[in-house]
């Protein structure tokens, strides 16, 4: 997968091959503190990654990114959380759009390299693809070894301990794995919920350990949402009619209650770190029970639908058939936020309280 090699270098590339005045802006924006944002994840924060890869899904043709202006390969009509998280308080006016014209080389560093139908896991998977967490850390590492080479380890490792980092993971390891239709039978029999929770949390703690022995120090650990409530887990349990389906979250819940534990362990015993907890499963979840005072009237449907009750059975593409208005509809598709919801995401981990991500908000750690 050589293609997907050198698309990684350029994704994690600092820009030095730019012109003098790209440059000056660069040392300028540098002087004003911007840090670097480095984002490890599925299809919930890949910005077009997932365009760069041999995948039989893919999200850079119409009607996504409707809203955006052009198809990107966000799985999205408009912006992923981490758009939205970029532009409204971590980067100054004039670097944010200096960054984010450069955000497929630059700043905007994102490692979101596939999508939710076979998308990135915790889990090893060698398969046609599906580029797992490891993976995307191999890369990180690749890239890491060039910003030494360009700027020298001190410089590098100044840069590493002032960056975000986020990991969004978890969501296609229970979709796509444990929760799959049919094709998982066999492995829940062998299997209990209880285990297959532990290894997920057991990987996991050595890919986090691995980000931080790489230089990571200020981490955003996102936990998995309410997976039972996403249309496409709607439409394969219509048993559960107006109700998300249960035995998903529960899942969800199990994992999250562990991955919570695990995020205070780190930051205890990794020296010098500061591991942060994002709720995303009580913000999204709450979004959903109070629906309406958040301005929405469609929370349990897809805005871009082909078939199903739910608009749940078929990804978004070309046939479907989309909202006139997409601010009223949590779900894009049959697995991806809106741009509004999204919205509301993002602002909570921005400056939200304790109970949505914790023990700081994004802008907190920012500023830590």
């Amino acid at each position: 997968m050589g293609g997907l090699s050198d698309r990684a270098t350029i994704s994690l590339g600092l820009v030095f091959q730019i012109s003098t005045i790209s440059f000056v802006l660069w040392k300028i924006c540098l002087a004003q503190d911007v840090p670097a944002n480095f984002v490890f994840g599925d299809s919930l924060v890949d910005v077009g990654n997932n365009n760069y890869i041999v995948s039989l899904s893919k999200a850079n043709y119409v009607p996504n990114g409707i809203d955006f202006g052009k198809p990107t390969g966000r799985y999205t009509n408009g912006r992923t959380i981490v758009d939205i998280i970029g532009k409204f308080s971590i980067f100054p006016i004039e670097c944010f759009f200096f960054f984010h014209r450069f955000n497929k080389q630059g700043w905007l560093i994102n490692f979101s390299l596939n999508r939710s139908a076979a998308g990135v896991s915790i889990m090893l998977q060698v398969e046609v693809g599906r580029i797992n967490l490891d993976a995307q850390i191999d890369n990180f590492a690749n890239t890491r070894q060039d910003i030494v080479s360009r700027i020298g380890l001190p410089a590098a490792l100044k840069l590493f301990s002032r960056a975000l980092f986020s990991v969004t993971m978890g969501s296609n390891d229970f979709i796509n794995n444990y929760l799959a239709p049919v094709i998982s039978i066999p492995e829940q029999k062998l299997i209990s919920p209880e285990v297959f929770v532990a290894i997920l949390i057991s990987r996991y703690r050595l890919q986090l350990t691995r980000l931080y022995n790489l230089g990571a120090r200020k981490i955003i650990v996102t936990n998995v949402g309410p997976i039972g409530c996403i249309p496409f887990e709607r439409e394969t349990t219509l048993a559960a009619g107006d109700f998300c389906v249960e035995k998903p979250n529960q899942l969800a819940r199990l994992f999250n209650i562990q991955l919570k534990s695990l995020v205070k362990e780190l930051s205890t015993n990794l020296e010098g770190s500061k591991f942060v907890y994002a709720d995303v499963y009580r913000i999204v979840d709450d979004i959903i029970q109070n629906h309406i005072s958040y301005g929405f009237e469609y929370a349990n449907s897809a805005c871009c639908y082909v078939a199903g009750r739910f608009g749940g059975l078929i990804p978004c593409g070309p046939p479907s058939i989309v909202c006139r208005d997409r601010s009223k509809y949590i779900f894009w598709d049959p697995y991806h936020p809106s741009d509004a919801a999204n919205v509301i995401i993002a602002r909570r981990l921005l400056y939200g309280d304790t109970n949505d991500i914790s023990p700081m908000n994004v802008v907190q750690l920012y500023q830590s």
